[in-house]
């Protein structure tokens, strides 16, 4: 009779965004798991089935730099997520601006009928508030376009210290194995 190797694993299983899939296999990857199955959830992420041997020789490496591994991935999402954070903001506050001002318009308009100074500086508010909604737009690329220029630098240095740890992880596993 033929005696069978037994391989305990550890399982995990997490939720990602549809977008982030690739780059958290090769995280997780280089960290000695394997993808066991993945799954698209209901809300347009997806759930990776992950296992890896339970009795690597550098675990406890491999954790550590797993976890600095995933705060960096955190750190970058929350980069990208800052290029348009400000933007949306101040899109939102010149907006409100921009409807204050055409519906105060509206008001000086329809309630003094008769007045012609009235009904001047009505049009002229709605035509300022109708101005602002056209320049919105503008003005919110033009803030992400700023803040994108501020940011690539750091988020290209931080992508490049997640390439070394991943690398790092990889080298580990490698090492295992010689």
């Amino acid at each position: 009779m033929q005696e069978k190797d037994f391989v305990s694993y550890e399982y995990k299983t997490l939720s990602v965004k549809a977008k982030d899939r690739a780059r958290m296999i090769d995280l997780y990857e280089a960290f000695g798991w394997e993808v066991s199955g993945t799954s698209v959830s209901a809300t347009g992420g997806v759930t990776l089935s992950l296992k890896r041997d339970r009795h690597q020789r550098h675990k406890q490496e491999l954790n550590r730099l797993e976890r600095q591994a995933e705060e960096t991935i955190e750190a970058i999402n929350g980069l990208e997520r800052s290029k348009t954070t400000g933007a949306c903001v101040l899109a939102y506050l010149l907006g409100i601006a921009a409807a204050l001002l055409l519906g105060g318009g509206m008001c000086l308009v329809m309630l003094l009928e008769h007045s012609i100074p009235a009904m001047a500086g009505g049009i002229v508010l709605g035509v300022i508030g109708l101005a602002l909604c056209g320049v919105n737009y503008a003005v919110y690329q033009k803030f992400v376009a700023k803040k994108t220029k501020e940011v690539l630098p750091v988020i290209d240095q931080t992508e490049e210290k997640l390439a070394n740890l991943l690398e790092k992880g990889n080298d580990l596993l490698k090492a295992e194995l010689i």
